[in-house]
């Protein structure tokens, strides 16, 4: 009477489709996974530069919120530029302390004295 023929997937495809989810799964483990490098990267690379200004410190220098200003800054800089503009105003900031000689004067400037 009916014709029933089934409509099915054939095994190679099945196989196929298999393969490449694996394959897309291996995949965004591996970048993800690069990403998270990556930020542990910059993050690195401006505490670096923090590290470089610090030779330059005297006896008065900037407090721990302003350093930790200058590498949130830094990391959210996006060019360039914006990276030399925050190691400025940072090194701006170091020169402000520098000038201090006396540590009432130094605390009394925004600073701390080591």
């Amino acid at each position: 009477m009916f014709n029933k023929k089934g409509q099915g997937l054939s095994l190679n495809v099945i196989i196929v489709a298999a393969l490449a989810l694996i394959v897309l799964v291996v995949l965004v483990m591996v970048f993800t996974g690069r990403i998270a490098i990556f930020d542990k990267g910059l993050g690195d690379e401006s505490k670096s530069e923090l590290i470089k200004m610090k030779i330059q410190y005297g006896g008065c220098q900037p407090t721990a919120s302003a350093e930790s200003g200058f590498t949130s800054a830094y990391d959210q800089a996006e060019s360039l530029d914006d990276k030399d503009a925050a190691k400025d105003d940072f090194l701006n900031e170091i020169d402000d302390c520098k000038r201090n000689n006396e540590e009432s004067s130094c605390e009394g400037a925004g600073c701390r004295w080591s």
